[in-house]
């Protein structure tokens, strides 16, 4: 079969195109046709060897990716031959609070990831996609948009009449974006593009902002939430960002600490949190549990994730390429 190994932590050069034999099912385990993959930016990470000691490569990258249960191993009972399927992020994160032994199941880091023809994984680490979903719809579903279900309704209790501060138009931010009009609240997004803010606007935002036009954004979400802040801000930014975020959200808001687009250095004055009785909450993806009710959700009100752009198998790096520039709106997949 084919698949993609990052031989290296080289950067996206690093990824090539390989022949591995095909992997049979034991038991418990089932063997996946890998239909769809999609990005992250915890992909660039990997690939530039930013993620952390642990990655050892070569490495099949993507923790994301939907397929069809083609040969099941002894034992299976979760799934049968022909259910459509996606891999959740951490493999043996299945319901509880995250532990240091769950975060070694990382697929496309500690583990192989689906960036493959075909892989096999263990039946716990599976959820059944939504029906109306195609598979290039479902593989957006693993690592983004549980993250923003986690952060906004599992940590963050979202109810009608929120207001929810979200930055940019990646990934995340935009499933966090339908999670959260469909549960009623009120959205303010952050862009450096009028064009992505646009979509935004036409995907349900309230208020959008030019973060490049207006620098100090915070001052303009403060003005737009009544001078109170926002009851929760998605933020995906990191240092650069969040003591912005610390000044729009209200008092006893709520912040989901998800990304570090703009870095990770840089010295955080505290006092806020503390002066304000914040809740500053990490987020790193969510259990199989979280993916399950938040399946149901996107299936009783047929939600469509928003994809971008789709890159043939073969064009795999150019996809990455293309995550780097930060011109996507949305999810980039890749289709086998």
């Amino acid at each position: 079969m084919k698949a993609y190994e990052i031989q290296s932590n080289a950067g996206i050069d690093a990824l090539k195109l390989v022949d591995r034999s095909q992997p049979e099912p034991g038991t418990g385990q089932v063997l996946i046709q890998v239909k769809a993959t999609s990005l992250n930016y915890r992909d660039l990470l990997v690939a530039e060897g930013n993620y952390g000691s642990a990655v050892k490569y070569p490495l099949i990258p993507m923790s994301d990716g939907a397929g069809e249960v083609v040969a099941v191993g002894e034992g299976v009972t979760r799934v049968k031959k022909g259910d459509r399927v996606a891999g959740i992020f951490f493999q043996n994160w299945i319901y509880g609070s995250l532990t240091r032994e769950k975060m070694k199941s990382d697929l496309g880091g500690r583990i192989n990831g689906m960036l493959a023809e075909y892989v096999v994984l263990n039946q716990d680490g599976l959820v059944i996609l939504p029906d109306h979903l195609s598979y290039t719809e479902g593989a957006t579903l693993p690592c983004a948009a549980v993250t923003a279900w986690h952060a906004l309704v599992t940590k963050g209790n979202i109810r009608a009449n929120d207001t929810v501060l979200l930055l940019g138009t990646g990934g995340v931010s935009i499933f966090a974006l339908q999670f959260a009009k469909l549960h009623g609240a009120r959205v303010i997004i952050t862009s450096s593009s009028d064009e992505k803010l646009a979509q935004a606007k036409q995907l349900g935002a309230d208020e959008i902002i030019n973060y490049k036009t207006t620098p100090n954004w915070e001052k303009q979400v403060y003005e737009l939430s009544d001078r109170i802040g926002v009851d929760h801000v998605i933020e995906v930014g990191g240092a650069g960002t969040l003591p912005q975020s610390l000044q729009a959200v209200r008092i006893g808001g709520r912040v989901s600490l998800i990304g570090v687009l703009t870095g990770r250095g840089s010295e955080i004055d505290p006092t806020p949190i503390l002066v304000k009785s914040l809740t500053v909450q990490g987020i790193y993806v969510g259990s199989r549990e979280m993916f399950e009710t938040m399946n149901q959700a996107i299936s009783q009100h047929h939600i469509l994730p928003i994809i971008n752009l789709v890159f043939p198998f073969t064009s795999a790096p150019e996809a990455y390429r293309y995550l780097k520039t930060a011109a996507h709106f949305g999810k980039i997949v890749i289709q086998n």
